[in-house]
């Protein structure tokens, strides 16, 4: 290790650290640091350092006094400024805009309350690299409430670089326990957490490859449908998107719903129809088992459906798989009736009364809502039952069909794209996992006011969006199939899903092409923590230079690194 200075032509000359190593027989330079901000006499106390190091190894005169995780900052904020992120936050640098990235970045590596994470952001480089490591969780709430003023900016150029004319555009809503009192947007709705608490609900936007550039948060009691017409003016009025796709799930895309986007020309839709709509179809020998013989989907036609476009699709897999589980779950209802037979049968002295049995039936019956495939007969000390054997053969009539119902004329979208395009919804659900699972901990939801909870839920979405990119740049060392975009234009769209050869291999031997270990999202982010920025100091004297030095990243890091750094995100 050694001083060099190198001629800069008419610049003064730079001052670089350096070490020489042997590969392949040559003696290679490798820089360590740059000191050309040193002072003179800083760095020549560093040469009489290096020169006077015991037994002729200059790193034996260094100690390192600070040592802080510095790879996934590194990989974070590398891709955030190669998607130009911060950029289309803000267009210059300011206060607020750090302490934004600041969080998103700490919504990837370590998320948790904005008071833990002004505690934890000095653990590592991040809040180093953004200046923010004096701030405070109350100017994080400051931050919180500024970028929900630029959010409509900011989604804006979002949906330009993603959304082009005559898109397809994924919708789909979610929801997530709130925990306290206060806040208004906080409502007892229909739970999707399995959790007696108020919720809150929001709907992602997104592009047919499920990048998300849109969300919108609605009070908990809010129905799926009637956020629609919302969507639909973003999309017309503030995205400027004079033709594009709708695609939205039953729930969303409702007849009373179709009837607004009519108001809307240029915005086609794609949605489905629901089981009992399916059931008058099948009655009305619209659709019939007949269709499916030669092909697993078929365009039909129906009066109660003018100008649009049915397409029914039968899944086997599907048909086999629904009918396992309603047998499992008729056996299960059977078992807790028959215990209460025998419970009815032993109270000889006092029989149960009718109104007694009643209840106990009524939580077995319905503990697996099975309860319209049973017939039941109660009174007072006796109980019988038996299965509805017409209704479940009339129910096994709708095994593995659905019905994909669009506006799209044949001409723009064939039948096998338009149940290509339903499917894709899988995207945005594969969101709300990243958003609701381990990786970004959207909830719990703590924070008071209403701008704070959309600002958080907001922040939460950029975080996926740098998620998804990154996601998308390190495929290579996933469990992910890098085939897939491909292969969902060719596979059959009624059908499961098959993988790719490559990511069967890649799977079966948990290594990459070029020999690295392949691994999970998580265990990813997490091998680059021991890439460490080390502070070390030159000598014994407390008082003496100090510099900073990087680990050696090793050969799976380095590979992170140039994936990052060579990642060219898609437009439109």
């Amino acid at each position: 290790m050694y001083v060099e200075s190198v001629p800069n032509r008419s610049s003064p000359p730079a001052i670089l650290l350096r070490e020489s190593i042997r590969q392949g027989g040559k003696v290679v330079k490798r820089t360590l640091a740059n000191l050309s901000h040193w002072p003179a006499t800083k760095v020549q106390a560093l040469r009489r350092v290096l020169a006077s190091a015991e037994g002729g190894h200059p790193t034996a005169a260094l100690r390192i006094t600070a040592s802080l995780p510095h790879g996934a900052v590194k990989a974070v904020l590398g891709i955030i400024g190669k998607l130009g992120l911060d950029r289309i936050i803000a267009s210059r640098r300011c206060r607020q805009r750090d302490l934004v990235l600041a969080m998103i970045a700490a919504r990837l590596l370590f998320p948790s309350s904005k008071l833990d994470t002004v505690a934890r952001w000095g653990n590592c480089t991040l809040a180093q690299e953004l200046a923010v490591g004096d701030a405070d969780e109350l100017e994080l709430y400051a931050a919180l409430d500024w970028l929900v003023e630029r959010q409509p900016a900011i989604e804006q150029k979002l949906a330009g670089r993603h959304l082009g004319q005559g898109a397809s555009v994924l919708y789909d809503l979610s929801s997530s326990f709130y925990t306290g009192s206060h806040c208004p947007l906080a409502r007892f709705g229909h739970v999707r957490d399995k959790k007696s608490l108020p919720i809150i609900v929001y709907g992602v936007l997104a592009n047919a490859t499920g990048c998300p550039v849109a969300v919108q948060v609605y009070p908990g009691n809010t129905a799926d449908s009637r956020t629609v017409a919302e969507q639909a003016e973003k999309l017309k009025e503030r995205f400027g998107l004079e033709r594009a796709v709708l695609v939205g799930d039953r729930g969303c895309i409702t007849q009373t719903q179709i009837k607004q986007l009519a108001a809307y020309p240029g915005l086609g839709w794609i949605g489905a129809l629901r089981s009992s709509a399916i059931r008058k179809l099948v009655d009305q020998q619209v659709i019939q088992p007949s269709l499916f013989d030669q092909q697993n989907l078929a365009e039909v036609s129906s009066p109660d459906y003018p100008k649009e476009r049915l397409v029914a699709c039968f899944n086997p897999l599907l048909a086999e798989e629904r009918a396992g589980k309603r047998e499992d779950l008729l056996r299960a209802t059977e078992k807790l009736l028959e215990k209460i037979v025998q419970m009815v049968a032993r109270q000889t002295r006092k029989p149960m009364s009718k109104a007694d049995i009643g209840l106990k039936v009524g939580r077995a019956i319905n503990r697996y809502k099975m309860a319209k495939h049973f017939v039941v007969e109660i009174a007072d000390g006796r109980l019988t039952f038996q299965r509805r054997s017409e209704a479940i053969e009339r129910e096994k009539q709708l095994d593995g069909i659905y019905v994909i119902r669009t506006s799209e004329p044949a001409g723009q979208l064939s039948a096998a794209d338009a149940v290509r395009g339903y499917k894709r919804l899988a995207q945005v659900e594969r969101a709300f996992r990243c958003l609701k699972g381990v990786d970004l901990l959207v909830r719990p939801i703590y924070l008071r006011t209403e701008a704070h909870v959309r600002g958080h839920i907001f922040l939460c979405l950029l975080a996926y969006y740098i998620e998804w990119h990154m996601r998308q740049a390190l495929a290579p060392l996933l469990y992910a199939d890098e085939q897939l975009p491909e292969l969902r234009q060719s596979r059959d769209p009624v059908l499961p899903a098959q993988a790719s050869a490559a990511v069967k291999i890649k799977k079966s031997e948990h290594r990459t092409a070029d020999g690295l270990p392949v691994q999970s999202w998580l265990g990813l982010m997490q091998s680059l923590q021991t890439l460490c920025r080390n502070t070390c100091r030159m000598g014994d004297d407390p008082t003496g230079p100090s510099l900073l030095l990087e680990t050696e990243p090793t050969a799976l890091q380095s590979r992170v690194l140039e994936l990052l750094e060579g990642y060219e995100y898609p437009v439109r």
